[in-house]
């Protein structure tokens, strides 16, 4: 009875050090992951900022997992290339050493000091930023306090011959110590606990040195097996080879690492002056630098390698399904709202390439575009389904306020997309293919004026996708006034079909009830792309009215009483 209870403690310990590691990697994204997702973005011109780069963001992160989210989001949209992208994940894996050589020192006295501190942030601060830094003092605080109560606890039993036994058979078999390691590091997704787990049992003697750097190797290993399941799953090669070649790496180094183990054990073990726990930090930071120094001028020549293992694909992607909705992305609400986002702008750019289509359409009377847009338009209604999904199941409690109303604006932006995508089919389409089948001609000046809005309406449609990005008032304001010009041009045309059908010009009165019907399509269209983009905006600087009618006591008129 006593031994369940023993392993119900040792499992608490270890469950409150996940959820510290835990605390601190989601208070700092939460409170620095847009900006250093910008920066990151930046510095992979070459590899050299790259390395170090990803060395900053993780050293910051504390997760060498969400670096390599952003970074494989950058390489698998083809805007970065992969020895920069490699070259950053080298740093990535260096930054993570980071945090265990300051837990390898005795800091077990700061651990009341931060969560006590980390909760008045919390609780006494309305500002989001200083909550969020509020979580990581208690992630930190509750890390070391783990660590405290996990050596206490297993000081006792560090004498058991049963422990001793299954430690020794650990120790004949550094192979099995990797594999062990590596299921703890994918299972709790993160290198940092399992190390510093191995550095605890380290420090009570309870683990041999030699099998504690066997153990820090699997938990390097362990660490790259998630992200290169994740990109095993996706279609696109340029998306798998990034986490394959960050996984080959980590292999080959702890192949030669558990050769190299005799050799390197006394050494680092003398370094450390007999510090156990020190000569574990160490080495698990040895073992990264070694990776990166070793790796880092051979990148050239192991993309190529990664290229010919994972040459393009020759089949054409379905279009309709999403390429940048990443699963893995899920935990991280920053980079999975990129994502989103990301994904959004597909459908904008398939909904130019429907415009573009009832434009030839209508120019040449070309009924294979309207069958083609009509297939378009189901590409824009699973991406829709899929954003949605994928934007919805985000863990609520992971965002905020800025996340939430990110994600809100993604979806105002698709379904107005969607919207819009519709009445193009059902309605405009479909007097246009009225027109060819009936083989009606507009006037010279009707056809021009129903080319121009359609022109229009293209560009509308890129102002709207450059302002979901950028949250410009100005292009805002200039997208809103498009509403006024569409229903002013809508009022015109339909005040000249009722002139024609008041002179009794009985051939033109099919044509000019088309000629309007296509106007009033156009016109739902573009409020579609205006309530995308420019009202969010508008609204969010205070600029959007609640009605366009004028209070009567503004017009003149006294208010009913």
């Amino acid at each position: 009875m006593d031994l369940i209870f023993t392993l119900l403690d040792l499992a608490g310990y270890v469950a409150l050090l996940l959820w510290g590691v835990h605390m601190v990697q989601t208070g700092i994204q939460r409170a620095f992951g847009p900006r250093l997702r910008a920066s990151l973005g930046v510095a992979l011109a070459n590899r050299g900022y790259a390395f170090l780069a990803g060395l900053g963001v993780t050293a910051i992160l504390q997760s060498s997992t969400a670096t390599g989210l952003m970074i494989a989001g950058f390489a698998g949209s083809g805007l970065v290339g992969l020895v920069p992208a490699l070259a950053a994940m080298l740093g990535a894996n260096v930054g993570t050493t980071l945090i265990v050589q300051v837990l390898s020192f005795d800091v077990t006295i700061w651990a009341p000091i931060l969560v006590l501190a980390g909760v008045l942030m919390f609780r006494r601060s309305n500002a989001t930023h200083t909550r969020d830094l509020g979580r990581v003092g208690i992630g930190l605080g509750l890390l070391l306090l783990s660590l405290h109560l996990l050596l206490g606890q297993l000081e006792p039993y560090r004498e058991l011959p049963a422990l001793r036994a299954v430690l020794g058979a650990l120790s004949d078999q550094p192979v099995l110590a990797v594999l062990l390691a590596a299921a703890l590091a994918w299972a709790a997704h993160s290198s940092v606990a399992v190390v510093v787990l191995v550095m605890s049992f380290a420090a009570q003697g309870i683990v041999p040195p030699d099998t504690a750097f066997a153990l820090v190797l699997g938990a390097n290993l362990g660490t790259a097996i998630n992200p290169m399941l994740e990109g095993a799953a996706r279609q696109d090669p340029l998306a798998r080879r990034l986490p394959l070649g960050n996984f080959m790496n980590r292999a080959l180094g702890v192949a030669v690492g558990l050769l190299a183990l005799r050799y390197v054990q006394p050494l680092m073990t003398q370094l450390a002056d007999g510090d156990n726990a020190r000569a574990v930090a160490n080495f698990h930071t040895l073992f990264n630098l070694a990776l990166a120094l070793i790796f880092m001028p051979v990148l050239r020549p192991y993309s190529r390698l990664l290229q010919r293992l994972l040459p393009p694909n020759p089949d054409r992607p379905d279009p309709g399904q999403p390429r940048y909705l990443d699963d893995a992305a899920r935990e991280l609400p920053v980079v999975a709202l990129g994502n989103a986002a990301r994904e959004a702008l597909r459908m904008a750019d398939t909904l130019q390439t429907m415009l573009q289509n009832t434009r030839a359409a209508f120019d040449r009377g070309d009924r294979k575009r309207i069958a083609e847009t009509r297939q378009l338009d189901d590409v824009l209604d699973k991406l829709n389904a899929a954003i949605k999904t994928y934007v919805s199941s985000l863990d609520a409690d992971e965002l905020t306020e800025d996340d939430r109303k990110r994600s809100g604006e993604i979806l105002t932006f698709i379904t107005n997309l969607e919207h819009a995508g519709d009445v193009l089919v059902t309605n405009l389409l479909a007097h246009i293919g009225k027109q060819i089948k009936r083989g009606l001609s507009f006037s010279p000046a009707g056809r021009r004026e129903m080319t121009e809005m359609l022109d229009r309406l293209g560009a509308n449609l890129k102002l709207a996708a450059s302002l979901f990005m950028t949250d410009d008032p100005r292009a805002a304001r200039l997208l809103g006034a498009e509403k006024d010009v569409f229903r002013r041009l809508e009022i015109d045309a339909t005040r000249a079909h009722f002139d024609r059908l008041r002179a009794h010009r009985l051939d033109s009165t099919e044509t000019s009830a088309l000629h309007l019907d296509i106007l009033r399509d156009l016109r739902r269209i573009n409020t579609h792309l205006v309530a995308a983009a420019a009202y969010p905006v508008l609204e969010d600087h205070g600029e959007l009215l609640t009605t366009r009618v004028r209070p009567a006591t503004e017009s003149g008129a006294s208010p009913a009483h």
